[in-house]
């Protein structure tokens, strides 16, 4: 039912930007908490953001936040991930998930885009 598609990764040099789109379709969107989540190699996925479907509350997890900024534009049923002064440390698959505020947790994936931040 759900379609989550993302875009934006690629190679970034340290200290640079890059910003996610997540493009959502075949649900109701603007009443839908959404995140983004990553994995990188060997470790488990972590939640990044997350965003209410009012917008008016955010969560950023504690090794992003003053980077990274999560935003939504319900009319075109998508959800932004500004990310600035990227560190390879922030390498990982960038996966777009519908959330479930109550427990943070993704119910719903989408593909995912590499971010491979290089020094």
């Amino acid at each position: 039912q759900v379609r989550l598609l993302e875009s934006g990764g690629g190679l970034v040099q340290a200290g640079g930007s890059l910003r996610l789109s997540c493009a959502a379709s075949g649900g109701s969107f603007s009443r839908t908490n959404m995140g983004w989540f990553r994995q990188a190699p060997g470790k488990e996925r972590e939640l990044v953001a997350a965003i209410a479907w009012t917008g008016g509350s955010t969560y950023l997890a504690d090794s992003v936040k003053g980077r990274f900024t999560i935003s939504r534009v319900n009319a075109i049923n998508t959800v932004y991930l500004q990310m600035n002064s990227l560190k390879p440390e922030d390498t990982a698959v960038y996966y777009c998930a519908v959330v479930v505020w109550s427990t943070m947790s993704g119910n719903y994936w989408g593909q995912g885009t590499q971010v491979t931040v290089s020094s």
